[in-house]
């Protein structure tokens, strides 16, 4: 650990100075090695400041300045890379916005960036060649705009690259705001997490020394990086520290999983981060004849992250690849948030994380984890709860109840973090930040309780969805059904339903219609499932008509989410095996 450049007692004081240190001291190591469809290819230190430095100059002829926002919308590659780090030379704020997939529809995404762009006054917009005129004319008129940039066109620039001229420039201080991570809501404006210089170094030097990294590991990452597991433990962490970093994208991943695998084979990867529905993917994707003579044995972490944890996911992708050398004290866990810039938790690594065995219905109804044995224990009376370890340093983590005051141990309630890691606030959102930041802590909305100083998660204080990774709003998908004709305007609620095979959850619709006509509901169900996957990057799996009344509401006339969940699980699902 005391090998590394950036460590609890070490640090420096921007990532610009870190940048300058590892271009004077380390331009011929291996900063990013890229698996792409054509081949593997490797960048030097030099090589990836050299390219972050034509971004720098290109974004500086448009007039970009210490402090402006700049949006990139590439596809996972190099150029993303040099675009981040180009704009961070410049002392400008980068961002990484989600790419278009064949999932989204295509107004309602380019409308998304056209508020994000337009509330948040963005000055430079990064494309990639199929979105750049598009995007032209969908940004066009938005008074903060300074220019929607080819990227393409900054790749193939000819002029000289002054590298040494922007590394050595001085353009950002500890406290300014070095990048937004922005959340990842299906639709509606985001909000933009402010990320400090100091408090990123703070994290990557208290993570760093939370998961013993040292000069001798390889990370080996597909994930996404406008997210924050993929930006900070996929990029930002190994890069700064120096540590080589194997790289592809996460749309070639979920089309060829294997490909992780042989990455982590071939250049013997010691840490990988995963969500949790990443290990059944990759637990039921892969034919054994693809991967005759892997080798996994180098990891020696495989970190569950940024969806909930299940036990059930660690023994099924162990149970299929301990043959190929993967040991069960690999297998770890981590509670994250990009507002911690990303680890708030982290579980000891050497051993597999602890499981809870509790009583399920004083965990529901009573809001209390009361252990009642083993972890070999399984019935319909209990539930298995995976720990995602202890606040990582300099991080403090309580529980607390509906007037936020400290719950003792397994006591359920809201769980709150303090730490020199956490946002600045959200950007031009001083609602927003004033909502869930108090006194120096960060209320987080998840649910959660504390058991022996560690953390278990049990659920999600506003009923966020998450399918395979992503963050789905249910409110957003509700809202795309009101003028579908024959459904009862208002009378629609989405939540999320666990998939045990998959490892993530299902989302599942219950709408009120007004008509008895079975082929017109037909009709109505088809439309449904139409909308969400035009509109959202995901599909529901579970649409079920109801009558007039069936739905519960409030006092004060709302839609009760958790009610018609628990109603939809115990009338639906339990008396038919397969709802569709």
């Amino acid at each position: 650990m005391s090998d590394l450049p950036i460590t609890p007692d070490r640090r420096p004081a921007t990532l610009l100075e870190q940048a300058r240190w590892l271009a004077r001291e380390r331009p011929d190591e291996t900063a990013v090695l890229l698996i792409e469809h054509e081949g593997e290819r490797r960048l030097t230190t030099h090589d990836f400041f050299t390219g972050a430095a034509r971004f720098a100059g290109a974004l500086e002829a448009c007039g970009v300045k210490p402090g402006d926002l700049v949006v990139l919308v590439l596809q996972h590659g190099e150029a993303v890379l040099n675009g981040f780090w180009g704009a961070l030379l410049l002392g400008a704020i980068p961002s990484i916005f989600p790419f278009l997939s064949d999932k989204l529809d295509r107004e309602r995404y380019f409308d998304s960036v056209r508020q994000l762009v337009d509330h948040s006054g963005v000055r430079v917009v990064i494309a990639s060649p199929e979105l750049h005129v598009p995007l032209q004319e969908r940004l066009a008129g938005i008074p903060s705009l300074a220019a929607v940039l080819n990227v393409d066109e900054v790749v193939g620039a000819r002029h000289a690259v002054p590298l040494q001229e922007y590394l050595h420039r001085n353009p950002a201080q500890p406290d300014d705001t070095a990048f937004l991570q922005h959340s990842s809501g299906s639709t509606g404006l985001q909000k933009g997490v402010m990320l400090s210089h100091r408090a990123v170094l703070n994290q990557i030097a208290a993570y760093s020394a939370a998961v013993n990294l040292s000069p001798d590991d390889v990370v080996v990452s597909w994930l996404p990086l406008y997210h924050d597991m993929g930006l900070i433990a996929g990029f930002i962490m190994p890069v700064l520290q120096g540590i080589p970093l194997v790289l592809m994208s996460p749309f070639h991943w979920v089309r060829d999983p294997k490909i992780l695998l042989w990455a982590i084979h071939h250049h013997r990867g010691t840490l990988c981060w995963l969500p949790n529905f990443a290990y059944n993917f990759l637990a039921t994707r892969i034919r054994p004849a693809a991967i005759t003579g892997l080798d996994l044995s180098s990891l020696r972490a495989v970190i569950n992250c940024s969806e909930p944890v299940y036990a059930e996911s660690h023994r099924v992708f162990l149970e299929q690849y301990a043959y190929y050398g993967l040991r069960e004290s690999a297998l770890a866990t981590c509670y994250a948030m990009a507002e911690n810039t990303f680890a708030v938790t982290q579980s000891a690594l050497g051993a597999p994380p602890k499981l809870d065995v509790v009583d399920r219905r004083a965990l529901m109804e009573d809001r209390q984890a009361v252990p009642v044995g083993t972890r070999y224990i399984v019935s319909l009376q209990t539930t298995t709860l995976v720990s995602c370890g202890v606040p990582i340093p300099n991080c403090d983590i309580k529980i607390v109840d509906e007037q936020r005051q400290p719950l003792p141990e397994r006591r359920v309630g809201e769980i709150a973090l303090r730490s020199d890691s956490m946002l600045t606030g959200y950007y031009q959102r001083p609602d927003a930040s004033a909502e869930v930041m108090a006194d120096g802590w960060y209320f987080t909305g998840d649910m959660g309780y504390l058991a022996d100083g560690e953390l278990y998660i049990t659920g999600r204080k506003k009923d966020l969805i998450i399918v395979g990774g992503k963050n789905v709003y249910p409110q957003d998908i509700e809202n795309l059904l009101n003028d579908i004709p024959g459904l009862h305007p208002g009378r629609a609620v989405a939540f999320g339903v666990f998939n045990e095979q998959l490892g993530t959850e299902d989302v599942a619709i219950v709408a009120e219609a007004d008509t008895d006509d079975l082929d017109a509901r037909a009709d109505i169900m088809r439309e449904v499932r139409a909308r969400v996957a035009q509109s959202t990057d995901v599909m529901a799996r579970y649409v079920h008509l109801v009558d007039a009344k069936w739905l519960i509401k409030t006092s004060s006339g709302k839609i009760a989410r958790r009610a018609n969940r628990e109603k939809f699980i115990n009338e639906v699902l339990n008396k038919v095996p397969e709802q569709r």
